[in-house]
C-alpha cells in the first residue's frame, strides 16, 4: 500500500501534528486578568520558560520546583510565586492544593510539565531507574490532575500536558522515556473527552529538542559508567546549550492555554527533520494497522477519508 493511503489515519488521529504554529505564527492570546496557572518541573528548561512566558504576558503562574535554590530564582520572577513540589510525594501535592486553594485566585490552568530523561536498554537499566521514570512522567500528571482537577474544572479552564516526539518516534535507546511519553497520549485523549462536557478543555505539547538540562540531570543521577548508558551505544550528549531555546514550545503552552479553539495536539520542533520522522513513524505506524486485516481499506476509500480530515483541521501552508 503507497503511503499517501494511509495519510487519512494520520489526521484522524493527530490533527494537530497538520497545524501547528510557530513562533512567529501563533498569536499570543490577551492575557485575562485574574487567571493562575500552575507549572511544575518550573526549575530550568521547557519548564522554567514556560513559567516566564505566562508571567511576562500578565498571568499569574505557580510555578513548582523541588530545591530551595530553585525555588528563591523563582521567587525573583514578577506574577510568579514558587511552591515546593515533588510530583511524585502525595503530601507535596495536597500541600500546594492548600497553597493555591487558600490564595483565593482559584486555578484556571494545570501545565504539566515535571519529567525526568532515561536511556538505555531495558536489560540494562536498573528497576529503581525505570520506575522513577515512570513515577514522575506518567503517574506524576495524573497524581497533579487527580488533586487540582475540581479547581480547573470551577473555572472552566484548561489542562497541557507536556509530552514528547520520543512518545511517538521510540529509538533503541529510548524505551522507558519513550513508553512514559507515549502514556501522555492516552492520558490527554482519555482526560479530554471526560472532561469536556465540564468546559474544560485538554491538549498535549510534543515537544523535540530543545537546549534544557534534561540529560545532564539524568547523567548526575545514574552515572556516565552504569551499565544502561554503556548498553546499544548510548552516548548521551549533557551539553544541550547549542540547542534552541523553548520559546516555541512556551508559545504553543500559552496557545494551548488561552486561545478560543486550542488544539488537541502541538506538534513543535526546531528542525524539519524531527517533524518528517514523526509524521512519518505515525504513518508507517498506521500503514501496519492497515495492511492485510479483514476491514483493511482500499486506496480510494483512504484518500477521501484523508480530504475530510483535512477539512476539519487544514495543513497550515506559508
Amino acid at each position: 500500500m503507497k503511503p499517501e493511503a494511509v495519510m487519512w489515519l494520520l489526521a484522524t488521529m493527530l490533527p494537530g501534528l497538520l497545524a501547528t504554529p510557530t513562533v512567529s505564527d501563533a498569536q499570543t492570546p490577551e492575557p485575562a486578568k485574574g487567571k493562575a496557572v500552575l507549572v511544575t518541573g518550573a526549575s530550568s528548561g521547557i519548564g522554567r520558560r514556560i513559567t516566564e512566558q505566562l508571567a511576562a504576558d500578565g498571568y499569574f503562574v505557580y510555578a513548582t520546583a523541588r530545591k530551595e535554590q530553585d525555588l528563591e530564582a523563582l521567587g525573583g520572577l514578577k506574577n510568579v510565586q514558587p511552591v515546593r513540589l515533588d510530583v511524585t510525594q502525595a503530601a507535596d501535592i495536597a500541600a500546594a492544593v492548600e497553597i493555591i486553594t487558600r490564595a483565593g485566585r482559584g486555578l484556571y490552568g494545570v501545565v504539566n510539565n515535571a519529567g525526568v530523561g532515561t536511556g538505555g536498554t531495558f536489560a540494562a537499566m536498573s528497576w529503581e531507574e525505570f520506575d522513577l521514570v515512570m513515577q514522575v512522567n506518567a503517574y506524576g500528571p495524573v497524581r497533579v490532575i487527580r488533586a487540582f482537577e475540581p479547581l480547573v474544572i470551577a473555572q472552566k479552564g484548561r489542562i497541557v500536558n507536556i509530552g514528547s516526539i520520543s512518545g511517538i518516534v521510540a529509538s533503541p535507546r529510548s524505551g522507558a522515556y519513550a513508553m512514559s511519553k507515549h502514556a501522555i497520549e492516552a492520558l490527554t485523549d482519555s482526560l479530554a473527552d471526560q472532561l469536556a462536557p465540564l468546559g474544560v478543555q485538554v491538549s498535549v505539547v510534543e515537544p523535540g529538542n530543545y537546549n534544557s538540562n534534561i540529560i545532564k540531570n539524568e547523567l548526575a543521577r545514574i552515572g556516565v559508567d552504569s551499565p544502561a548508558i554503556q548498553s546499544v551505544g548510548y552516548a548521551p550528549q549533557p551539553d544541550r546549550s547549542k540547542e534552541k531555546d523553548p520559546e516555541e514550545v512556551a508559545i504553543a503552552v500559552e496557545h494551548a492555554l488561552f486561545d478560543p479553539k486550542p488544539k488537541r495536539r502541538y506538534l513543535v520542533v526546531p528542525r524539519q527533520q524531527e517533524a518528517e520522522m514523526t509524521i512519518r513513524k505515525q504513518i508507517e505506524q498506521l500503514a501496519q494497522l492497515n495492511e492485510d486485516q479483514p476491514y483493511s481499506y482500499d486506496r480510494a476509500a483512504l484518500i477521501k477519508m484523508l480530504d475530510e480530515a483535512l477539512t476539519r483541521a487544514p495543513p497550515q501552508t506559508k
